[in-house]
Parts: C-alpha cells; sequence; structure tokens
C-alpha cells in the first residue's frame, strides 16, 4: 500500500481526557475514530490490526475442535427473562421495542441464545460433547465509557461455549480452552497473568481471568510473591493487615465533628484501623448489624452473596432503629444481629459509635461486649493485606482484563430445558461452560505493554503491516525507482506500506513511529549515492547499513529475528 493512497490520518495532539496510553495512541496513530462516547469507527490500520487478532483465535479455537457460528445481535426479551437476567442485567442492557412493541435486546453477552439452539437440535449423549464459538460485535450500556476500547459500548468478542456430559468433560473443555488462550496471547505478543476470578453474573462454579499489566488498568490483581497465589480482588479471601491495641475498660468520649472514619480518626489522633465501622442493614425488612475495620470497604458483591437481598438501611430507619444519627451507632447495647469481617477478630481497643449523637466509645473488645452471629469475608482486600495460603504480604498490580473463562455447569441448560438422554435413557442437563475474549482489548493490550514517548510497538504477529519503506527525497527519480524496486522485491513475501509522500524527513521520520511498523527501510540522499540502504529496527532502534542488493535477505534475517 502506497501512503499517498492510504488513509492513515494521524495526528500530533489528542484531547486531553484521554485516560491511558492506548487511548492516546490508537487516535493518534489513526486506527480509530470516535462516533459518540465508547463508540467507535475502526480505521484501516486498526481494522488490519484486528483482522490478525481475529485469524490468531480462529486458527487455535478450531486447533481445539471448535466450531464456527454466528448469532444474532438482536434478540427477543423473553429468551432473557427464562433465565432472570433481563431484570438481573438493569441498565447494562440495551433495550428497544419493535413496531409490534415486542420487547428486544441487543445482546451482550449470547449464553441464553446459544442454549436455545442446542436445546432444539441435541438430544442424545452420543452428540456430546460440542463447542461451538462466533466472532461478533456486542452491546453494553456502560455508565462511564473510559480507556478508549477498553470499556466501549459496542465491541468485538470472540465467545465460544461448550457442552458436555457431565463435570469431568466441563474440566476437560475449560482446559483446552485454557490452553487456547495461552496461545492466543503469547501469538499475539502478549505477556498475561493468569488469575482467580468472580463469578458475577455469569453464575457457575469458577473462572479464570487473563490479564496484562498495566497503570491505567481498571482491575486490581493480588499476587503472592512467594507461593505464586494471583487472584482478582474480587474474587480471593485474603488475610487482613496485621492491626492490635491495647485492650481497656468501654469508655464514652465526646466526638463533636462528623461521624466519618476520617474525622473521628483525625479528632481522636488514632489510626483508622483502630476504628470500626458499625453498619446497619435490612434483610428481609428486619436490622442486622455488619461491622468492619475502619481502614476497609465492604464489598457489596461479596454481602449479597453472603446474605442475598439486603440493603443499607436509610438515615431515617437508623435513628428510628437505634437512636442516633449514621456514624455514632454501634451494636453495643444492641440486640439485632451482628455479623463481622473477618478484618476484626481478634481485635482490641477498637473505638465506634455510642448510640448517642456526637458520642463515641473507646476500648471495644468485639468479642467480649458483641454477642457475634458469624464472622464473614465482605471487605474490599487492600494494600498490607496477606496471602491466605501462606500468610506473605501480597503484592498488587492494576491490570487490563482479555480473557475470561467460566464452567457455566447447568445454569442454563436447566433454566432452558436443554437436556440431553444419557446412555440409560435418562433425561440430564447438558453441563456447559463460557470463554470470552475482546478483540479489541488485545489491540489496546498490545499498546500498553510495547510503546515508547514516539509512539506505538507493534509485536511482529498483529502489525498492520510487517515493512515501512521510507523514500526521504520522494523527487529523486534514482531514489523512486530504488523505491519501487524494493516494493515490488519485498511485497512477493511482506505486507509493505511504502511512504511514497511529497514531505519533509522529519514529518515522515514522526509518522513512523507513531505508527509502529516493526522494520522501517529508509533510503536516503547519502545511501544513494554509496549504493546503500539503512534498516531499522522499531523496537530497539538499532540500525543496519547494507548494500542495496542483499536488502531481502537481511529483512529477512532481522524479520525472523524480531
Amino acid at each position: 500500500m502506497r501512503w499517498s493512497k492510504a488513509f492513515i490520518p494521524t495526528k500530533k495532539e489528542v484531547p486531553k481526557e484521554t485516560e491511558s496510553v492506548s487511548h492516546r495512541l490508537l487516535l493518534r496513530a489513526g486506527l480509530i475514530k470516535p462516533l459518540a462516547a465508547g463508540i467507535y469507527t475502526y480505521l484501516p490500520l486498526g481494522w488490519r490490526v484486528l483482522k490478525k487478532i481475529r485469524e490468531i483465535i480462529t486458527k487455535e479455537m478450531d486447533r481445539i475442535g471448535a466450531q464456527e457460528l454466528l448469532m444474532p445481535a438482536l434478540t427477543p426479551s423473553s429468551i432473557w427473562k427464562e433465565t432472570g437476567r433481563w431484570e438481573e442485567y438493569g441498565d447494562e442492557m440495551f433495550r428497544l421495542s419493535d413496531r409490534k412493541n415486542s420487547e428486544m435486546a441487543l445482546a451482550p453477552t449470547h449464553e441464553e441464545i446459544i442454549t436455545t439452539v442446542i436445546r432444539d437440535e441435541i438430544r442424545s449423549y452420543r452428540s456430546l460433547p460440542q463447542v461451538w464459538y462466533q466472532i461478533q460485535i456486542k452491546y453494553r450500556d456502560e455508565i462511564r465509557p473510559r480507556g478508549a476500547v477498553l470499556r466501549a459500548r459496542t465491541f468485538i468478542m470472540k465467545d465460544s461455549y461448550s457442552f458436555d456430559r457431565d463435570r469431568k468433560g466441563l474440566d476437560k473443555s475449560f482446559s483446552l480452552h485454557e490452553e487456547a488462550y495461552r496461545r492466543i496471547f503469547s501469538l499475539c505478543g502478549l505477556t498475561t497473568t493468569e488469575v482467580t476470578a468472580p463469578i458475577d453474573i455469569m453464575g457457575g462454579s469458577e473462572s479464570k481471568e487473563f490479564m496484562i499489566d498495566s497503570p491505567s488498568g481498571e482491575d486490581r490483581i493480588t499476587v503472592c510473591p512467594n507461593c505464586g497465589l494471583a487472584s482478582n480482588i474480587e474474587a480471593i479471601s485474603t488475610l487482613p493487615s496485621k492491626a492490635n491495641f491495647k485492650d481497656g475498660e468501654l469508655e464514652k468520649i465526646h466526638t463533636p465533628v462528623p461521624g466519618s472514619v476520617n474525622e473521628i480518626s483525625r479528632f481522636l489522633g488514632l489510626p483508622p484501623t483502630q476504628l470500626m465501622k458499625s453498619l446497619l442493614y435490612m434483610k428481609d425488612d428486619k436490622p442486622i448489624w455488619i461491622v468492619i475495620r475502619g481502614d476497609y470497604e465492604i464489598n457489596e458483591e461479596k454481602l449479597k452473596r453472603e446474605f442475598e437481598e439486603i440493603r443499607i438501611a436509610s438515615e431515617e430507619e437508623v435513628k428510628k432503629l437505634v437512636g442516633a444519627s449514621i456514624g455514632y451507632v454501634s451494636p453495643i447495647g444492641s440486640n439485632y444481629p451482628v455479623y463481622a469481617d473477618l478484618s476484626i477478630k481478634g481485635i482490641k481497643g477498637l473505638v465506634s459509635g455510642a448510640n448517642e449523637d456526637d458520642y463515641h466509645l473507646k476500648g471495644i473488645n468485639p468479642e467480649r461486649d458483641m454477642d457475634i452471629k458469624d464472622f464473614v469475608d465482605i471487605r474490599i482486600p487492600e494494600k498490607g493485606d496477606l496471602c491466605p495460603e501462606c500468610h506473605t504480604e501480597l503484592s498488587w498490580r492494576n491490570v487490563i482484563e482479555l480473557g475470561h473463562i467460566f464452567k457455566l455447569g447447568t445454569k442454563y441448560s436447566s433454566s432452558l430445558g436443554a437436556f440431553y438422554l444419557d446412555e440409560n435413557g435418562k433425561e440430564k442437563p447438558i453441563v456447559m461452560g463460557s470463554y470470552g475474549i475482546g478483540l479489541e482489548r488485545i489491540m489496546a493490550a498490545a499498546i500498553e505493554q510495547s510503546h515508547d514517548e514516539r509512539g506505538i510497538i507493534w509485536p511482529k504477529e498483529i502489525t498492520p503491516y510487517h515493512l515501512l519503506i521510507l523514500n526521504l527525497n520522494a523527487s529523486d527519480s534514482k531514489g523512486v525507482a530504488l523505491a519501487e524496486d524494493l516494493y515490488r522485491l519485498l511485497g512477493k513475501d511482506y505486507e509493505v506500506l511504502y511512504d511514497d509522500r511529497k514531505v519533509r524527513a522529519g514529518y515522515k521520520f514522526n509518522d513512523a513511529d507513531l505508527i509502529g511498523i516493526p522494520l522501517q527501510i529508509i533510503i536516503g540522499s547519502k545511501g544513494l549515492e554509496k549504493g546503500i540502504i539503512e534498516i531499522k529496527n522499531r523496537k530497539t532502534g538499532e540500525a543496519e547499513e547494507v548494500p542495496q542488493k542483499i536488502a531481502k535477505e537481511v529483512v529477512n534475517r532481522l524479520w525472523e529475528n524480531l
């Protein structure tokens, strides 16, 4: 492709609101163009990258025996209502009505739809196992799209689904996908960390995520430097950081400041670890206490998993049930059931509300002063927490999720009636797995992992072009002739972009480094006089001056060694 004929709208500057390296460089290098918040057009360079990612994924899915199909993005509400996810998805699901006022949705995922296919077509154990996949646009009405393609409202996903007779078969399908994902990310030039992940709205018994480290990553993981345990912070039950204080008698103290942890901590000159948050919740319309150490926050997902239907009490309810305002309450002297986070187990000398406005209690020994029904893990892990396996302090990383694999079990097959007849003619639910990869996330992740201050440095496997020919003097007939010869010669074995524009050399160099093609073949006036060209490695910056006659051999060697 000649640059003069190509559509590569590079930019010197991008809007200040860009939040990540990949966001800035995707825009500056002319790979994407925004249409609306979280909605992008993939321009020719970006689309070439995505097609290469697609080819890698397709090859590896085919390798494990998966069969490709394509399901509709527009779906009726009835299928979602059968599994309960019409309500569970909430505002993230794009909903619409057709001309007959039938409720429809743009699919954010396809578990329900794929289950109807196998439900209607497969009835015998002889037809199992099956693995089906598609590469399809998904739709999610993100409350705050961010990071360009990292959290968009439309995105391209490879989602595959396994169908087995039993759990043993599911384990095998899960393992096959795990290995396929490792190969896919490696072939895309990425270094990933595999972690235990939460189940969330998908359901099932087990899930894993594949992450890459990134300062702008929206997820956080913990990794034990001793035993190697790795997990999404939403899925791990860490041991709380160490904290203990001097035991003592209960003492009521005047605290005429707002009842937040920070204000009380500052007023008393105590660390937040010595405070106990006392929160009144309503479960089945009855009050219960949730207590947690002051330096931790409650993980609402863990709380819901532990107590199912639960909500925090309103200010009016707290005042009526306890007699004091939020921030000045505690279970001390209360008859409501108490559930304590593990962060306060065994700790003495804490401070919490005295159930009277502007007063707190010092010297609280939770296990002495409260009738605790149970200790539960309901907190968000924080730095300083310990590994649950070997008690080593965990390290923390910001990461970007690239892929997620789930053992769904029979959640969808049971809800939607996808059963098969076993060897004895007995009807059983099909055991399912679900496996997703975000194609644009791979593209962005490659940029996050491989870039410098000048621009992108593409891995060779997914670069939009293999080689970039830079003729620095497009008005020199000798230089043009050489560039044309190299363009034809190298184009037989490589994907070549030829910068034939009549612009300044500095402009060409800046664009070349910005779009990040791995090898640059530079034709300059001085080299022409000597019969040499320069071949530059974009990643290392190393350049070789080579005779024009052996350019192809040198390119072959450098490409193999990338």
